[in-house]
């Protein structure tokens, strides 16, 4: 990654920034060097977080899981694919969920709920074709979530594919491990 961007600590942000981002880091205890790197254009970078936390009251846990690990993990985006692996498991989802979410099965093994196949099968196939020719999955993601949420999901595959067009850019290793890496 180029040293040319500069890394910005917490204690130097923007202090409107500084503020919205205050929670975030006294839950983590870090600011992730996504957010250091990217505020370094302050008001986008609060545009983008507050996509991000308008989108967890639009959508339920699971939904906005599903999205965000099927894409980053597609796109190789280990950064955010890592640290949703871990928030799925704190929201009460299961490491079979994860692993689904990760890697769709179909037939009787599957975990996922007709509404997260829908979903999953909707934000796949967008992210795949650039968003053309998915009137099938968007009208089985519509009747499956109704129009409303299916608005949010499709704001959020956005936000996740910036995300990780960003990271991959930058080329951002994880803060974390994978749960699924043995200790």
């Amino acid at each position: 990654m180029s040293d040319r961007l500069p890394r910005i600590e917490f204690e130097d942000l923007e202090p409107g920034l500084k503020e919205v981002f205050r929670p975030r880091v006294e839950r983590l205890g870090y600011l992730g060097e996504f957010f250091r790197v990217m505020s370094a254009a302050p008001e986008t970078m609060g545009g983008f977080y507050t996509i991000t936390e308008s989108l967890k009251k639009e959508l339920p846990d699971n939904l906005t899981e599903i999205v965000s690990l099927s894409i980053s993990s597609r796109l190789g985006n280990l950064y955010e694919q890592y640290q949703n692996e871990r928030l799925s498991l704190k929201l009460g989802l299961s490491k079979e969920w994860v692993a689904e979410a990760l890697a769709p099965r179909d037939g009787l093994d599957s975990v996922f709920t007709p509404e997260e196949k829908a979903v999953q099968a909707f934000a796949v196939r967008v992210m795949e074709t650039q968003g053309r020719g998915v009137s099938p999955e968007l009208d089985a993601v519509i009747s499956a979530i109704g129009p409303e949420k299916t608005v949010a999901v499709m704001w959020l595959i956005g936000r996740t594919v910036t995300h990780a067009l960003i990271s991959n850019t930058l080329r951002l290793e994880p803060p974390v491990t994978s749960i699924f890496d043995k200790p």
